[in-house]
């Protein structure tokens, strides 16, 4: 019987035959993707032809074809609901996929020839976009440590396979962590709790098995009941359990895990010629350097540090009015910051979230991509990897264009966060292939019957993800290693954050945000209200982003830290962290940059992106937020491009310009106080 996995998959549109993927068939067609892997890449190295842009650089696109096309549908499912045994799987699959990237990198022969098309680049008769794969191909080769020998060679593929292994295990752990621990809370536990926050507890007690309603320590649940719940040990009792993800010291701890992670990190960028590991990093972002990014994060860290100093010294008169004694914490600034928004902008996020249905806030983020774009989506009737995963045929004038896939509610078989993926990406090399694309969240189940509803947070999470799904969609070039999102990591948040500033145009809120029960449309002063708190405790927001970006950048920029612990706590220190407020991603738990190399020495790339996107989305206000034009000019020059050129070029044809900072210090609210 034919491996599900390998089968030629005759689905509509291709889609992986999810009823029919067994975890049980997984390693074996991952073992042979990977020998028809590297039958591929020795004919190409073996080749006894002069090297051509086709016989090699182009052959090399081909060579993983069966691979991705297997792990797209594993890793897909997997990240969004894993159980035992595909855990066991991704740490099994870790070291083996890193050996095969050595054996390639290292494979002396294949460099040699990409080598021997780069010194003759001049006279390949190359397109603009062909110049740029084989120049990314390069440079992957030689970051990788093809040029390396002997020892050092081999070193190199002992610390990548060991990176590997420690980022699926760093990640597995986390997810251990925030799986098993939840608070029981008895029926006076809920008194003062919003209605939409008591369905929540109730529904995930009922998915733990507890006899009652729960708090987990999934985002959608804990962060509701630290704004909601008057009970000050609660609060505390929830939040400690939230901060100290990672570090229990059971089974699941991750601070060894960090440090060797670390120190692998800086031994690898040492083989590789450099001073440390973010030197190494940075050199192929749009940073370029770690005193570049620290340069934006401190012009940023300034005004927001004062800015929520003030709203602490706020916060603190109100709660001793409370008659609370002590200093404001941690487990505090929620509740009472969710109190003053309410004083303030006469905004309750208990009614304001009725006005904010998924379902309503999806067809916002569809309607706004028609408009500017002219997508449309139609939803499909096809078996998805869960019950709760939903999918829709993306075209444009008749035209297929992707399948979009949403998976948005919160269950214990998710890691917590959100994320855009593709199952297939974009390419022409092997045909007119259109992605899969999957928005992942974790936003809280409703009861059966009723609507989801969302708090503003998650509507603009909703649109965030949406917008790398768009960069996905409307990919269009040759090759897969440049499609769709395949950018510098700095320049990879752009199109997202942009995105979501189409959730703040009133006229979307006006047509979107209507009542769960009356279909009203939200008042007009709720939405002005809304629209005017946009800025509303952005020095708390800033201030827990901007700690947690320096810390990255300070891990990876020099030696690495015996103690990772001890050292995060020096760099609070040295930069005054507020007492009341923790980093967004504490060491233990910072996925982002333990989980993979994705974003190490690199989440600073929020910011970095986000003083692209206030100042393009100027752009849409110059104008009008729906201008075809404007539209165009960021399908042609960002979103249609993908890695096909560098990131600054790209802009820059967009905007005519690189901005400056002041766009996004006005957006946050936070100019005044620089």
């Amino acid at each position: 019987m034919t491996n599900p996995y390998l089968a030629e998959w005759t689905t509509e549109f291709n889609l992986p035959p999810f009823a029919d993927l067994k975890d049980e068939d997984v390693k074996p067609a991952v073992e042979a993707a990977l020998s028809e892997g590297r039958a591929a890449i020795k004919a190409i190295a073996d080749n006894p032809e002069a090297p051509t842009f086709a016989n090699t650089i182009e052959a090399l696109e081909k060579a993983d074809a069966t691979l991705s096309k297997v792990l797209g549908a594993f890793y897909g499912m997997a990240g969004a609901d894993t159980n035992d045994t595909r855990d066991a799987l991704m740490r099994e699959f870790s070291p083996m996929l890193s050996a095969y990237s050595s054996e390639i990198t290292a494979n002396a022969a294949l460099f040699q020839r990409i080598e021997t098309l780069w010194q003759e680049r001049e006279s390949l008769d190359l397109t603009d976009e062909q110049q740029r794969v084989l120049m990314l191909t390069r440079r992957s080769f030689v970051r990788s440590g093809a040029k390396l020998e002997g020892a050092d060679k081999d070193r190199m593929a002992e610390i990548k396979s060991r990176l590997a292994t420690l980022g699926t295990q760093f990640s597995q752990n986390l997810l251990g962590d925030e799986r098993e621990w939840f608070m029981e809370l008895s029926e006076d536990d809920l008194e003062g709790l919003p209605q939409f926050v008591v369905d929540a507890a109730r529904s995930a007690g009922e998915e733990k098995g507890a006899k009652g309603p729960v708090v987990t320590l999934s985002r959608s649940l804990i962060t509701p009941f630290l704004q909601f719940s008057p009970r000050r040990d609660l609060r505390e009792k929830a939040f400690r359990a939230w901060a100290a993800r990672g570090e229990n010291g059971n089974a699941n701890d991750n601070r060894e895990i960090a440090r060797e992670i670390l120190e692998l990190r800086e031994e690898r960028a040492r083989l590789l010629g450099y001073e440390n590991f973010a030197a190494y990093k940075l050199e192929t972002e749009m940073a370029k350097t770690p005193e570049h990014v620290r340069d934006l994060l401190m012009r940023v860290w300034a005004p927001a540090k004062e800015a929520a100093e003030r709203d602490a010294a706020i916060l603190s008169k109100m709660m001793a009015e409370d008659g609370v004694n002590g200093d404001l914490a941690p487990w505090d600034w929620r509740y009472y910051s969710g109190k003053r928004r309410k004083a303030e902008h006469d905004l309750d996020e208990a009614e304001l979230k009725p006005y904010l249905q998924l379902d309503r806030m999806i067809e916002a983020a569809f309607t706004c991509a028609n408009r500017l774009f002219g997508l449309e989506f139609e939803p499909l009737d096809v078996t998805t990897y869960h019950p709760d995963a939903r999918a829709w045929n993306v075209t444009r004038n008749g035209r297929h264009m992707a399948v979009f896939i949403g998976d948005y509610f919160a269950r214990g078989s998710k890691r917590s966060g959100a994320w855009c993926t593709a199952m297939r990406s974009q390419q022409k090399l092997e045909g007119d292939i259109r992605p899969i694309v999957l928005n992942v969240c974790n936003f809280a189940k409703p009861p059966k019957g009723e609507a989801a509803l969302l708090s503003y947070d998650d509507a603009r999470t909703l649109f965030h993800e949406f917008g790398h799904a768009l960069h996905q969609m409307l990919s269009d070039v040759t090759y897969d290693s440049i499609s769709g999102t395949s950018v510098a990591r700095d320049f990879v948040e752009l199109p997202s954050q942009l995105y979501e500033h189409w959730l703040e145009v009133p006229e979307v809120l006006e047509e979107f945000a209507t009542h769960a029960e009356t279909g009203a449309p939200m008042p007009r002063d709720m939405l002005e209200r809304l629209l005017a708190a946009q800025t509303y405790d952005q020095g708390f927001a800033t201030v827990e982003y901007v700690s947690s970006a320096l810390v990255d950048l300070e891990f990876h920029d020099g030696p690495a830290p015996k103690d990772p612990m001890k050292a995060q706590a020096e760099i609070l220190a040295k930069i005054g962290m507020p007492k009341a407020i923790t980093m967004r991603h504490a060491t233990p738990h910072f996925a982002h940059i333990f989980s993979g190399d994705g974003y190490s020495s690199g989440y600073y790339s929020y910011m970095w992106s986000e003083v692209m996107d206030a100042d393009a989305f100027e752009a849409f206000e110059e104008t009008s937020p729906f201008d075809p034009a404007m539209a165009k000019r960021l399908e042609d020059n960002i979103l249609s491009k993908g890695g096909s050129e560098d990131a600054e070029a790209l802009y820059t044809a967009f905007r005519g310009r690189m901005p400056g900072v002041e766009a996004l210090l006005k957006g946050r609210g936070l100019l005044a106080a620089e």
